[in-house]
């Protein structure tokens, strides 16, 4: 019993980690088809064309509303997003009048928090964060989740060579890619008839424990398509242990952007753990 509230506190904090934005995963598997539909491509085809129509992009600036749900509380902010591609993604949350009161940076080795309102900060690298949450830190990752693209656990990029890392299963209009990490998680990423990606899911083996990512409200920016709505859902068994919510409002791709993270001197210092401690009391 004690393994397993520590596994439902993990899940818990790994939302709120990936979305430490707001704060100062397996289904049930569809049942292949018996025979092709003439839906979709070959495997290798369906997957180029997924990642084609996905939004292409060197940098990124986006401004949206978020909104946090975990047992007890609710928690909503305007968040700026900026990303250069494949070396920097940072949040800014902005809940009153545009002042920014937490900064969130990821760097392809490390991640750093902010909080202004408190005056500290952290510096972590990804590998001193090993063990911490049930899913390793991996910038790429990340960054695909939050652009609406295909990822395969661990690398920066999938190439053709690698598709056949994938299952391929269709079924209703849908097509499901499957695949899974050395960890033994499980990844299944759901794409429609017109070859959008629509929703990711990562869950352990039996499905009892799973973060759900889904895509919807795509709108066009800059002759691509892109989703200005996401929500995020942690389950452990039949509960929802919380959810966030994405409304974009603006998306510019290849526009300057500039990224800082200077640290005021006078801030302190505390450790990821310190953090996710005083966080983690929010679900209580």
């Amino acid at each position: 019993r004690g393994c397993k509230m520590k596994r439902n506190k993990q899940y818990i904090l790994l939302l709120i980690t990936a979305t430490l934005i707001l704060v100062s995963g397996c289904k049930t598997a569809r049942k292949a088809t018996s025979g092709r539909e003439g839906i979709f491509k070959e495997k290798e085809v369906f997957m180029s064309s997924v990642q084609q129509k996905a939004l292409q992009f060197q940098t990124l600036s986006a401004r949206m509303n978020a909104d946090l749900n975990i047992p007890g509380k609710s928690l909503s902010s305007r968040v700026d997003m900026k990303i250069v591609k494949d070396s920097v993604f940072q949040l800014s949350v902005q809940p009153f009048l545009g002042i920014e009161v937490f900064r969130m940076e990821f760097s392809i080795d490390s991640v750093k928090m902010m909080d202004r309102m408190n005056k500290r900060y952290v510096l972590e690298s990804y590998e001193s964060l090993k063990g911490e949450t049930p899913v390793d830190f991996n910038y790429y990752n990340l960054q695909a989740l939050f652009t609406n693209h295909l990822f395969l656990p661990g690398k920066q990029s999938i190439s053709p060579e690698e598709f056949i890392q994938f299952f391929y299963v269709e079924n209703e209009g849908l097509a499901e890619l499957r695949t899974k990490d050395e960890t033994g998680l499980h990844y299944t990423f759901t794409a429609d008839n017109e070859e959008k990606l629509v929703s990711t899911l990562i869950a352990n083996a039996t499905g009892s424990q799973k973060l759900q990512w889904d895509y919807t409200d795509f709108q066009q920016a800059n002759s691509q398509s892109f989703p200005m709505r996401m929500k995020a859902q942690v389950v452990s068994g039949n509960e929802n242990k919380g959810s966030l919510t994405l409304n974009f409002n603006k998306i510019e791709p290849d526009v300057p952007v500039r990224m800082d993270f200077t640290i005021p001197s006078k801030y302190t210092r505390i450790t990821y753990a310190q953090i996710i401690k005083a966080l983690s009391n929010l679900s209580k």
